[in-house]
């Protein structure tokens, strides 16, 4: 079983359910994972917001980089693109915010957060990949 606990069909409503993506973490080097995956995630026809404080005001894949999930809102998923001990503070403004779901990137997980996040409402997927899971689930 996955280390998030949700079902194939779990991660499959969380991507048919999700229109609007923050990904936190966005970067402006394409051999970057956070490049490819936004790339991916615009041609599959989601709206993304890249979130990365150092690229505020920048267009990154035709679309404007913001500083924050603040900037990013309404919310939606958030995506994230963070070393595992620091998703904690991403992860609370997302609840704060009245996010959905979180998406914890593969490698990523952080036990606490995620259950902070669960406990506020919110479906947490963890140590996977949207651009792996939606050909994985047929879903492009």
């Amino acid at each position: 079983m996955a280390v998030d606990g949700l079902s194939d069909g779990q991660v499959r409503e969380v991507l048919a359910g999700t229109r609007r993506i923050a990904l936190v973490g966005a970067s402006n080097k394409p051999e970057r994972p956070s490049y490819g995956v936004m790339r991916f995630l615009l041609d599959s026809g989601f709206e993304v917001v890249p979130v990365n404080p150092g690229l505020a005001g920048q267009k990154l894949l035709g679309q404007l980089v913001v500083a924050s999930l603040e900037a990013a809102a309404p919310l939606e998923m958030v995506d994230l693109f963070r070393n595992s001990a620091e998703v904690g503070a991403p992860v609370a403004d997302a609840i704060r915010l009245g996010a959905k779901s979180i998406w914890m990137q593969l490698g990523v997980v952080n036990e606490a957060a995620a259950q902070a996040a669960r406990d506020a409402g919110l479906i947490v997927v963890m140590d996977r990949c949207p651009a792996i899971e939606m050909p994985r689930l047929g879903l492009v």
